[in-house]
């Protein structure tokens, strides 16, 4: 399968890197032009569970550099990116071209549809945790799973054969006929575990140094499900606090993505997380306290690396 993977941050490349070591041709498409440079001078150094290789034979690129059109586009860039980079690779979509989402947060699949017809677009989460050591250097340890389906809800063969090669490179993936529940609890595991780190500096592992972590944890995902049942979203609390848990006690030295953003002082992505939780919050008339507070605390973090004035 040709793959492309818009946004070749610490997940794109670890996708990447896996999907091209199971036979894919894959295409990573970024505006990092030192990760990108590093890439084709010397491949990619990926550091997994199963060892520490250098993965060769990826092509990499600006977005507008990309040339044809490819079978299976995947973006994982930061949401607040999403419409940029859709349209500076508009002629590498073709009407044949799956579009897949594996972006946090809430609204990627509306954005999607603004650029491609909704029957190309697939929608999907993961729990793989990716690290940025350095240009062309990217750790993952610990397991994770991918979950996708295509918009309109249907097993059809294309999203099954999209799972099936995703699976076959490791990832385990597959298809997830209740996917909106499944986008729901990521939420709330994003909402709890990447804003409470971005705004400590903790990592994962750190979150349960005193008991007012894991409590914090606990309440932010909880305030989260009760917002996503509100919207008939049928979620699972236990399971989502188990993969929660699971995470500090395994994860323990990820730094997730948005604290990776606070410390390079670049935006995060609180308000497709947080902040649409709180959106949809307010309409059914829920209170969401802990979410709402870290919210405001991630904006000032944000406020201050832009040098907004004192």
């Amino acid at each position: 399968m040709n793959i492309s993977i818009l946004g070749a941050g610490a997940m794109g490349s670890l996708f990447g890197g896996l999907l091209a070591e199971s036979g894919q041709q894959v295409t990573l498409l970024d505006i990092n032009d030192a990760h990108l440079e590093a890439i084709r001078r010397h491949g990619l150094r990926l550091a997994t569970d199963s060892g520490d290789r250098q993965i060769q034979g990826l092509h990499a690129c600006r977005p507008e550099q990309a040339r044809g059109q490819s079978d299976l586009l995947l973006v994982l860039t930061k949401t607040q990116h999403t419409e940029q980079a859709l349209r500076s690779v508009a002629a590498h979509i073709g009407r044949h071209t799956l579009v897949l989402t594996l972006q946090n947060g809430l609204g990627n699949a509306e954005a999607l549809c603004r650029h491609v017809a909704p029957e190309q677009v697939m929608i999907g989460m993961t729990t793989w945790p990716g690290d940025m050591v350095g240009p062309g250097h990217v750790h993952s340890h610990g397991l994770g799973v991918v979950r996708v389906l295509a918009l309109d809800g249907t097993e059809r063969p294309d999203a099954l054969e999209v799972a099936a090669v995703l699976d076959a490179a490791g990832l385990r993936c597959t298809l997830d006929p209740n996917m909106w529940t499944t986008i729901w609890e990521k939420v709330a595991f994003n909402a709890a575990l990447n804003s409470l780190c971005a705004a400590t500096g903790c990592t994962v592992g750190q979150l349960d140094a005193r008991a007012e972590g894991p409590a914090l944890v606990q309440a932010i995902v909880l305030e989260v499900l009760a917002v996503a049942q509100a919207q008939g979203i049928a979620v699972d609390t236990q399971r989502c606090l188990d993969t929660v848990f699971y995470a500090i006690a395994h994860h323990r030295a990820h730094k997730p993505s948005m604290l990776q953003d606070v410390l390079a002082g670049r935006a995060t992505e609180i308000g497709s997380i947080n902040g649409e939780v709180l959106a949809r919050a307010r309409e059914a008339g829920i209170a969401v306290p802990h979410t709402e507070t870290l919210l405001g605390l991630l904006r000032l973090i944000e406020a201050r690396a832009a040098g907004e004035p004192a």
